[in-house]
């Protein structure tokens, strides 16, 4: 079996640092960063991708803009284990699998690899005015939307059809500026009207209309002519989903492990599995049995290539998916305590955090926990859920969660919601800022939240921007389009910021209280929540002769830890 390190895990983008995976290598190799670490989750950039920042994928072959096996070898010299994702619910448009598909249409090797929406939902609906079927209302009613519309791209294929396949999460659609020459082929323009239709086409490119509700006034009548011109200059990017009733996707899931082991991997993260198993009538999201099915047939593909996998599920707290996952023996993510965080801090109470933490302690939950990572904060976790005519409570109320999503968004923060098939927003998600200006940028708050983080139970995963104090990037918010919000929190530094930022203390005071937790042997022992008043925080941990004890003033931010090390007691005072 492998056992993975119980330290302090970095995460990072291979370009979130300089410009490659070469620069963050040779930050770990820094004196300041010695010990600190003993994981890296590597986000996917990793491997070929093209869209959503790497998790659509091209294929799982390196990266080599990024990164280079030199960067591998050295890491694993500086004793550093690493965890990667597969995606397991979807490929880019231009993995070698869907451009086949494109390419040979009917006669393609890959036909089934990919879920072709309207013959999923052949005699469950009915088609429409576009030849898109629109399933029954009840089984329409059960699908569990990441974004408004159906989950549907529209893609052409040789023999000039185009048909919709599932997309249940990003797509992106571009078409280019049209010539006078183009239109000119349709029978019976002048240049002076190809002209004027050029410019009304380009200008509704321009400002991102559709060609279908452009008003040609004089020349509606070739609209039937104008679109598909249109059309032949349209280039799109989207994560189609994948059919794991295929065989050929299994066969592609073993290559992928055994790729993924050859690269070093220790920890395999199961991103957006919940939405893999698809079944006429049941929700898209963790239906059962099929997800479980699906979920012990890849952990035996896993054992096979010794890796530990780590499930990614959000769900409301109520709905009882982690405690579910955790009894089948998995890691599950902590996703609770980053809201949880907040919480504790901006209301000076320590009952909810600590009502998670003996959650953890009592049912030995193995947890990968953080603050801030590459996608938002999470706040639908906190939820509680009705569950058959039963009301489970969550970790805070809705008006506490409420209260979370009102501060961090008064503070710049942005907002990620859930929607029906209609497109109605029927639920927040996720808000999306960094860690740092989530908590009003306050050194004294981060550095605290960041040493709960360390004496919490689990495995700390450590984003690299909260590490040097990030604030909220607007400019790269406001530029990054659907998907924007996300970039808020996702800024490259530089070198020349990295040498300035370890010369801080928040940077300093950070990296001190990470490398207490990655090297003390106390972590691995027994974690007890000591008694205090609500506005404070007393924890222990030990093991045999050694502890370290955290003691916290939540109204103040200020704290200490007392520790042993080499039979010496020290301790720090913040």
């Amino acid at each position: 079996m492998n056992i993975i390190s119980n330290g302090v895990m970095l995460n990072a983008y291979p370009d979130s640092i300089g410009t490659n995976l070469s620069d963050t290598v040779n930050l770990l190799q820094k004196e300041e960063l010695k010990d600190v670490f003993s994981l890296f989750y590597v986000l996917p950039t990793f491997f070929n991708s093209d869209l959503d920042r790497g998790f659509s994928v091209i294929d799982y072959n390196l990266n080599k803009e990024l990164v280079s096996t030199d960067d591998l070898k050295t890491l694993e010299s500086l004793n550093i284990e690493l965890k990667f994702d597969i995606v397991l619910n979807h490929l880019s448009v231009n993995s070698p699998q869907f451009k086949d598909l494109l390419a040979n249409g009917e006669a393609s090797k890959f036909k089934e690899f990919f879920i072709d929406w309207n013959t999923f939902w052949e005699n469950n609906g009915t088609k429409n005015k576009d030849g898109i079927v629109i399933p029954k209302e009840e089984y329409l009613n059960k699908l569990f939307m990441r974004k408004s519309g159906l989950p549907i791209l529209k893609v052409p294929f040789p023999d000039g059809t185009e048909k919709p396949y599932w997309n249940t999460f990003y797509q992106e659609i571009n078409y280019s500026k049209i010539t006078i020459e183009e239109i000119l082929t349709i029978e019976g323009v002048t240049e002076d009207q190809a002209k004027t239709i050029a410019k009304k086409v380009n200008g509704a490119i321009e400002n991102k209309l559709k060609i279908e509700d452009v008003d040609f006034e004089n020349f509606n009548n070739l609209k039937g002519k104008i679109i598909p011109i249109v059309n032949k200059n349209r280039s799109f990017l989207g994560q189609m989903d994948v059919n794991a009733k295929s065989e050929l996707v299994w066969d592609f899931y073993e290559e992928t492990l055994a790729k993924v082991k050859s690269f070093g991997c220790k920890i395999l993260r199961l991103d957006a599995f919940a939405y893999l198993h698809k079944e006429v009538g049941q929700t898209n999201f963790f239906n059962k049995p099929g997800t479980w099915n699906y979920l012990d047939r890849i952990n035996e593909i896993a054992k096979k290539n010794d890796l530990i996998l780590l499930p990614e599920i959000h769900a409301e707290y109520g709905v009882n998916l982690h405690d579910e996952v955790a009894k089948e023996g998995y890691q599950i993510y902590d996703f609770f305590l980053p809201g949880l965080m907040i919480h504790t801090l901006e209301t000076a109470s320590n009952k909810a955090i600590i009502t998670w933490a003996n959650e953890i302690i009592e049912k030995g939950y193995k947890t990968v926990n953080m603050l801030g990572c590459h996608d938002g904060i999470p706040v639908l976790d906190l939820k509680g859920k009705e569950i058959n005519g039963t009301y489970n409570k969550g970790l805070l109320e809705d008006s506490e969660i409420e209260s979370i999503m009102e501060t961090v968004i008064n503070r710049g923060g942005r907002v990620k919601n859930l929607y029906d098939p209609s497109g109605k927003k029927i639920s927040y998600y996720q808000v999306n800022a960094t860690f740092f200006s989530a908590l009003g940028e306050s050194e004294k708050k981060l550095l605290l939240a960041r040493t709960i983080q360390m004496f919490m139970p689990g495995i700390p995963q450590v984003w690299y921007l909260d590490l040097f104090a990030g604030k909220n990037n607007y400019e790269a918010a406001d530029k990054g389009g659907s998907g924007g919000h996300k970039e808020i929190n996702r800024t490259t530094l530089s070198n020349e910021d990295i040498e300035e930022g370890l010369k801080t203390e928040i940077v300093k005071n950070q990296l001190k209280i990470m490398r207490l937790r990655n090297t003390s042997k106390a972590f691995l022992g027994t974690m007890e929540i000591k008694n205090s008043k609500e506005n404070e925080l007393h924890i222990k941990w030990k093991n045999n002769n050694e502890f370290a004890e955290l003691k916290a003033n939540l109204v103040t931010s200020s704290f200490t830890i007392n520790f042993s090390e080499n039979e010496t007691i020290k301790k720090m005072n913040f």
